[in-house]
């Protein structure tokens, strides 16, 4: 594709003597009328207000200024189809056509006070209806139809392109090589919008100019129009404001952990692991204790030790029961995780700082309080390395062979294991869970 400058410069020149426009303007005529020099290959460059105006999309609206306010909300939040950020009153979406800016585009700015200004309902459709009618009057012109928008990173607001017709709204260097050889990456200009904010110097804010007209840019007709220049939402990494995506993430977390049983083989960073355990710790426990300690076993002959003996003792188990030597082996293979996965922690009850009582009611409350917390804490561990990105797998082993843990990893005899959490990278992306039915699992008394 040639390059999209214009290589002999550029001349912009506003259109003046307009009138008002209104429902029904011929939007063409006025402005063959006010500007007879427009020559094909012109780019003309409207401002949006002007379809507001000609299209019906001015809304009768109170002169009173609390009443208008709220009026004017109301608008914004139907024009509305997604929150991007709020902060105090201002208020950043997308629109049904995907536009991102303050205030869904609602405007009340260079309107009639007891009317508010919305934007095109389809400003493609808008820009090409104007060609078109222009094209009737012997003229090729490319059409941009603008609004005033801010920018992410940057203060200050510029005009950019949200329709167009009969221009290539972008031009990509994607592929190309430099004058030094170096092949350009993601270099995909927004002519369009660089052409509506050039217009706007000469059209201003203030001075009844709402058209301009570009001159020495040779348009290329490609069929795109300003849609084309609106990031896909899945493409999009900044589609939420910051404390919005911080709420979201907040909801979310605990939907993020899920049972994963498949790791890839990539090791997890010790910073994780340690500030996924620094997480779970701030789990409640009663008395103001610390009774949880998590085992993490980094030992790999040690772990197998371990692991040979607990399916040792898980085989004889089940041998009691009379099961099958295939349903046995069937049962045991389920524990392969435990071997297979980058890393293997052991959450235990210490039972430190438990309390003492006289009977045997109280001391099994006591413990039945502490085993309460050391769930908690299991369970912040799981969701803490979720939200890293780490999967885990809670398996309930240990505490089935609590005798023969403490043995071989020479542990206090009144140490409880808790069962075990296997963790690593998971092998493939699970996506959130659903929130569970709560029908039958939520009584009311």
């Amino acid at each position: 594709m040639s390059d999209h400058r214009a290589e002999d410069g550029l001349t912009i020149l506003p259109v003046t003597g307009l009138g008002e426009f209104g429902p029904g303007s011929d939007v063409a005529a006025e402005i063959t009328a006010a500007a007879p020099w427009l020559e094909s290959g012109d780019v003309l460059v409207v401002t949006s207000k002007i379809f507001s105006k000609s299209e019906g999309r001015m809304v009768d609206a109170p002169t009173d200024p609390d009443e208008r306010d709220a009026f004017r909300r109301k608008l914004i939040d139907d024009e509305t189809v997604r929150i991007v950020a709020r902060r105090n009153r201002t208020l950043i979406t997308a629109n049904r056509n995907g536009l991102v800016q303050a205030a869904a585009g609602v405007d009340g700015s260079n309107v009639r006070t007891d009317q508010i200004a919305l934007l095109p309902l389809d400003p493609d459709a808008s820009a090409a209806g104007l060609r078109a009618a222009l094209a009737e009057r012997g003229l090729d012109v490319a059409v941009i139809v603008t609004d005033t928008m801010g920018r992410a990173w940057r203060t200050g607001q510029t005009d950019v392109a949200i329709g167009a017709a009969g221009l290539a709204v972008s031009h990509s260097y994607d592929g190309v090589d430099d004058a030094y050889g170096n092949t350009l990456m993601v270099t995909d200009i927004a002519v369009a919008d660089e052409l509506a904010a050039a217009a706007d110097l000469v059209k201003g804010k203030l001075d009844g100019v709402p058209v301009a007209v570009v001159r020495g840019y040779t348009p290329i007709e490609d069929g795109s129009c300003a849609r084309d220049l609106v990031r896909d939402l899945d493409d999009d990494m900044f589609r939420l404001g910051v404390e919005e995506a911080l709420a979201q993430g907040r909801r979310e977390a605990i939907l993020t952990r899920r049972s994963v049983r498949a790791f890839t083989d990539d090791a997890v960073p010790d910073e994780v692991m340690n500030a996924s355990f620094a997480d779970a710790l701030t789990a409640p426990a009663p008395h103001h204790t610390h009774p949880i300690r998590f085992l993490w076993l980094r030992d790999t002959d040690r772990r197998r030790t371990l692991l040979d003996a607990m399916s040792s003792a898980w085989r004889a188990d089940l041998s009691g029961d009379e099961k099958t030597s295939e349903s046995i082996a069937r049962r045991v293979a389920r524990g392969r995780i435990l071997y297979d996965a980058p890393e293997l922690v052991i959450p235990v009850l210490t039972g430190d700082g438990m309390h003492t009582y006289s009977d045997d009611r109280r001391n099994a409350c006591e413990n039945t309080m502490f085993t309460v917390a050391g769930g908690a804490a299991v369970s912040g561990l799981l969701v803490a390395l979720s939200v890293r990105g780490v999967g885990s797998c809670w398996v309930g082993s240990t505490i089935f062979a609590a005798s023969t843990v403490l043995d071989v990893l020479d542990l206090p005899a009144h140490w409880q294991p808790l069962g075990a959490v296997a963790i690593g990278y998971p092998a493939a992306e699970a996506g959130l869970r659903e929130p569970a039915a709560i029908d039958g699992l939520v009584m009311t008394l």
